[in-house]
């Protein structure tokens, strides 16, 4: 891969608290990177050691082939759009883009050609002469990320740039900053806590916790496959179903049940004994006319029901636990009603008890 990015070995700590540790990620050159994870996982520390606003305390940052560990954020050929939009309330949406170029010493024919050329790619030619004051929250986003733009870099970082904005402009955007990384081809870096944003947005996402990447890989490898519990609970609205049983050979047990897992993949190309959890998306739960087809299937009661319009969530007891599946919107179901449900092993994920690591 021809890295943009490169990450080696890095450290930060305040005080006696390790931030990061030992962290390595290579990115692509013109890859959509998103680091995901919950508060105080590390995301956005590690974009600001990237950015150079924070001083590592061990390891080295390369961006294009260039050792930046201690260069300032202005050498590393990088543009950041913050959470905050930060603009200058006193200028005119012109003179936001045109700050940072005219502090460069660029020329006047170039800082009008740049700034024309983002302003034609996020569609803000009308906004030019108005304040930030006049401006609405996704208007103002927009700017904060031409911005950015008009610095012509080939490194975009962004830290949660859309969590201030309500839900249907941070959907609107999405689709905008997709379009964006389409039609410009740069590396971006982009972090959330959003899954949503995640799962839509990146190339690769990298889920954090506790300073340490726990997964790298494709929203569908995120997604089918994860690599611990952690990251199975993480991704996924709802949340992956967990029951705590036995594994042993290929039939999970829990309680009185026993779940035939003929068909699961085994990370590790064979079956296992012992204590183990096994995980299924609400999503992978069949019910009506698929249970026929379904390797395993059991009658459940219905707790609880929430319509969400395309589909329906379904909460039950199974197996002594609280268990949910999603049904068809139009799906007629009342609170008290026995439905018959079908789980099929090879859409489901098996954990160690004890390491939480996939099975």
């Amino acid at each position: 891969m021809n890295n943009s990015v490169e990450i080696k070995n890095l450290d930060l700590e305040f005080g006696a608290v390790k931030v990061l540790q030992n962290l390595n990620l290579e990115i692509g050159k013109g890859e959509f990177l998103v680091l995901l994870g919950s508060s105080g996982c590390g995301k956005s520390t590690l974009l600001n050691c990237i950015a150079g606003l924070l001083d590592v305390t061990a390891g080295q940052i390369h961006i294009k082939g260039n050792n930046v560990t201690w260069a300032e954020p202005s050498e590393r050929g990088i543009g950041m759009v913050f959470q905050s939009y930060a603009l200058y309330p006193q200028m005119t949406v012109e003179g936001n883009l045109s700050f940072g170029l005219k502090n460069a010493k660029l020329p006047k024919d170039e800082i009008a050609a740049r700034i024309k050329r983002a302003a034609e790619i996020l569609q803000i030619e009308p906004l030019l002469k108005r304040k930030p004051a006049a401006l609405s929250g996704g208007q103002r986003q927009r700017v904060a990320i031409g911005r950015a733009l008009v610095r012509d870099v080939d490194v975009f970082l962004f830290d949660e740039p859309l969590s201030n904005l309500d839900a249907k402009l941070r959907a609107d955007l999405r689709v905008e900053i997709k379009r964006l990384h389409q039609n410009l081809q740069n590396t971006m870096i982009y972090v959330t806590h959003d899954q949503i944003e995640a799962m839509t947005l990146a190339d690769r996402i990298a889920i954090m916790r506790g300073g340490k990447i726990m997964q790298l890989g494709s929203p569908d490898e995120i997604y089918g496959r994860p690599i611990n519990k952690y990251v199975a609970g993480f991704i996924g609205s709802p949340s992956m179903n967990f029951l705590e049983g036995h594994l042993t050979g290929d039939t999970f047990e829990v309680g009185d049940v026993s779940i035939p897992m003929a068909g699961y993949d085994f990370a590790n190309g064979g079956a296992a004994n012992g204590a183990a959890t096994l995980g299924i998306r609400p999503e992978h739960v069949v019910t009506g006319e698929l249970v026929g087809n379904a390797p395993f299937q059991a009658d459940v009661t219905v707790d609880l029901i929430e319509p969400m319009g395309s589909d329906t969530v379904v909460d039950c007891q199974f197996a002594g636990a609280r268990f949910r599946l999603r049904m068809d919107g139009q799906a007629r179901v009342t609170v008290g009603d026995t439905i018959r449900l079908g789980l099929d092993p090879s859409r489901a994920s098996l954990f160690d008890k004890d390491t939480e690591l996939r099975l």
